[in-house]
């Protein structure tokens, strides 16, 4: 896995409603939201049919590090839950 630096320079994503977090057995999980799922599925679609934009390619690679973040986050959260 290749994980850009932390903080990620997320910018060309939204800033609202970008995440959703929800408790499973009282464990909060990190994903993307549903906008943002539709938007990474569009992009996806599109680079099937066509070449995307350099600003789209750019947006959908932040989508990547997005997922990456947020399955980083739901690993180490799941596993300080399990600890205690």
């Amino acid at each position: 896995m290749n994980l850009t630096p932390f903080p990620p320079t997320l910018s060309g994503l939204p800033r609202d409603a970008a995440i959703s977090v929800e408790l499973d057995g009282g464990v909060p999980v990190f994903r993307a939201s549903r906008a943002a799922q539709d938007r990474v599925e569009a992009l996806l679609e599109k680079q099937k049919s066509s070449e995307l934009l350099p600003d789209e390619e750019q947006e959908l690679r932040q989508y990547e590090d997005l997922d990456d973040y947020l399955s980083y986050l739901n690993r180490l959260t799941q596993s300080l839950a399990s600890q205690s």
